[in-house]
């Protein structure tokens, strides 16, 4: 596929087109990091609104004279790197416009609620006759199929709904409650394993030369990575509840208070055990049989949690951090976010990134944490202003006359 020249052409997924029709943070998440890869990613959006979270703010993006946009901090955290097109589906040339870009896009991507792309005409189906090579990816709450496929999702229910929230949070004896995690983890999970399986699914199209349908549920994606808690029950008979931060299978490992604050503490071995006891002046713990392997540890957790929330109560967390890290028993601050990119390391590693906006100059954005040797993540492109790219894509992609396109405009089409 071309590129266009605002586009560059770096990245290992340079020369993939994604047209995306999605909206909220599952989809818009997964094409970002598409488009970080390199992929030139179109975003279609409905004329006047655009995606549901330009609006869900406060805060605003301020233009360079200081006043607010129509676009929040939501929307500027999953959105860099892409093309925003504005058009209607409900529209029959709408829908022609989107058809005729997926003939020439290796990707697509929808959200829509089950059943709402047919509707168009842009459903996998209707689409393959003229691009099988097409990787198709829909992200729907609870799948394309079966009793719950028509039922809306957003990620708070489904962290409750697919068991994440009855593991989060203080224990009922700490006076706690089921809790959600601080960020929409569910829509974020679902999204990086949509980009697993259409990586997977364009690996698999060069050596069978045809593309394919990938379903992704919240909901399946949710139970999914809850990983060692599934097996926990799977296999241990035990349901798994809320620990506050303790590990279901690895003591010590939780939040100890200090002299003047916290740390988290993540012993996961015998040797860091052992490490971490002599740094707290109680080696005598490692030669406790009670204490001596993981398997007992956990099972007189309560006993030696006990005896460590004593201990790290004599010493500052700083203190502490410095004796730990010289003894290599992982251990960490609790650190806000305003001192997460404050600290050197966050310079050292270019946790931050500039991006040039349309309207408001040069804005953060967070950095993809993932470095290729040859091919670096590129901060090509601010999250776009909505239907910044109509224009230029309607007549470098599609060969609209500026006249052709003045009249789609005033029908509201675009």
């Amino acid at each position: 596929m071309s590129i266009s020249a605002d586009q560059g052409s770096g990245g290992p997924l340079a020369g993939v087109r994604v047209l995306y029709l999605s909206r909220v943070l599952a989809g818009p998440w997964a094409a970002q990091l598409l488009a970080d890869y390199g992929a030139d990613v179109i975003k279609i959006e409905r004329p006047g609104t655009g995606d549901d979270t330009r609006a869900w703010g406060p805060p605003w993006l301020k233009d360079a004279e200081g006043n607010p946009t129509n676009d929040s901090a939501y929307f500027l955290s999953a959105n860099r790197n892409k093309r925003s097109v504005t058009v209607d589906l409900g529209n029959q040339r709408g829908a022609d416009i989107v058809r005729r870009l997926a003939e020439s896009a290796d990707v697509l991507l929808e959200n829509f609620k089950v059943g709402t792309v047919k509707k168009f005409g842009l459903d996998y189906e209707s689409l393959r006759g003229s691009n099988a090579g097409l990787v198709y990816c829909s992200i729907s709450a609870f799948g394309q199929s079966g009793s719950r496929a028509n039922e809306p999702g957003y990620d708070a229910m489904i962290q409750a709904s697919a068991g994440l929230m009855s593991l989060t949070g203080p224990t009922d004896e700490e006076g706690g409650s089921p809790q959600k995690v601080g960020v929409a983890i569910a829509d974020i999970m679902a999204g990086m394993y949509a980009v697993s399986g259409i990586l997977a699914a364009l690996v698999s199209r060069t050596t069978t030369g045809h593309g394919q349908f990938l379903d992704v549920p919240l909901y399946d994606s949710q139970v999914a990575w809850l990983a060692n808690q599934n097996m926990n029950f799977l296999i241990g008979g035990a349901l798994p509840g809320r620990m506050g931060t303790a590990h279901p299978n690895l003591v010590p490992y939780r939040v100890f208070a200090t002299m003047d604050g916290h740390l988290m503490l993540a012993v996961g071995n015998d040797r860091q055990f052992r490490s971490c006891a002599q740094v707290l002046g109680r080696a005598d713990l490692a030669e406790d049989p009670a204490f001596g392997s993981n398997a007992d540890r956990v099972e007189n957790r309560r006993k030696l949690e006990e005896i460590f929330a004593r201990c790290f109560l004599a010493r500052t967390t700083d203190e502490w951090l410095v004796e730990l890290a010289k003894a290599a028993v992982p251990a960490g601050p609790i650190n806000s976010i305003d001192q997460v990119f404050s600290e050197p390391y966050a310079e050292e590693k270019g946790l931050v990134q500039q991006v040039r906006h349309l309207k408001a100059g040069n804005i953060p954005t967070v950095a993809n944490p993932v470095s290729f040797s040859q091919d670096p993540v590129q901060y090509r492109l601010a999250p776009p202003m909505l239907g910044q790219h109509t224009e230029e894509i309607l007549s470098t992609e599609l060969g609209f006359t500026p006249g052709e396109i003045k009249d789609l405009r005033d029908d509201g089409v675009i």
